[in-house]
Parts: C-alpha cells; sequence; structure tokens
C-alpha cells in the first residue's frame, strides 16, 4: 500500500502571485464580461480580413493596417451598443424605483418597507 500525499489546496492559491488584472480609465476590464466578447470579436474579424486582403492584394503593409483597423473597429462598434444598452436599463430602472418612492411616500406600505429594511 502506498501513502498518497494529501494536497492543500488553499496552501498553493495563498502562494500563488496575485492575478494581474488591466485598467482602463479606473475600471477593471476583467469585470466586464461585454469587453471580453468584443475584443475577441474584434481580433478574429481583423485576423480573418487582414489575412483576406493579403491574399488579395499581397501587400502586407496595407493588409496589416486593413486587419488592425476591422480589429478596432469591430472591438468599438461591438462594445459601445453594449455599453449605452446597459447604462439605459440601469437609469430605467433608477427611473422606475424612483417613482415608486414617490408614489409610497408618506402610505402605510412605505412604513412596512422600512421595517423590513430594518429587519434585513
Amino acid at each position: 500500500m502506498t501513502d498518497k500525499k494529501k494536497v492543500d489546496f488553499d496552501a498553493l492559491q495563498a502562494d500563488s502571485p496575485p492575478a494581474r488584472s488591466l485598467t482602463l480609465f479606473g475600471r477593471d476590464l476583467s469585470q466586464m464580461p461585454c469587453f471580453r466578447n468584443s475584443f475577441l470579436y474584434g481580433i478574429s474579424l481583423g485576423m480573418a480580413v487582414g489575412f483576406l486582403a493579403f491574399m488579395k492584394t499581397s501587400r502586407p503593409q496595407m493588409s496589416t493596417h486593413i486587419g488592425f483597423g476591422t480589429f478596432v473597429g469591430t472591438t468599438l462598434c461591438y462594445w459601445f451598443p453594449y455599453n449605452w444598452s446597459k447604462q439605459q436599463r440601469e437609469a430605467d430602472m433608477l427611473q422606475h424605483l424612483m417613482q415608486q418612492q414617490a408614489m409610497y411616500e408618506g402610505s402605510a406600505k412605505e412604513r412596512e418597507l422600512d421595517q423590513k429594511a430594518e429587519r434585513a
């Protein structure tokens, strides 16, 4: 019979270096799900269009410029509408909650909600 060594995964994670993250304008890009998707679509489409431009023209510098331009354009065109729609949904939800607060102000429903909030 052999003795199997027990591995302490918590100790291994404590010894590992901290995860690096990329921040842009004070926001952690790894925490933004839309950024990952837009970046991956931009890379794949930029490489494909750059490769096709090279096959068509046989000019490496021009195909590199076309591929990089496609990458930047795709990334921005995919990310900005998603980010805008997310902010629009949050603004709509905030407006709805503010309307409810104004409607409940001074009523028994407001007192009930305050009591629930105090208990939580």
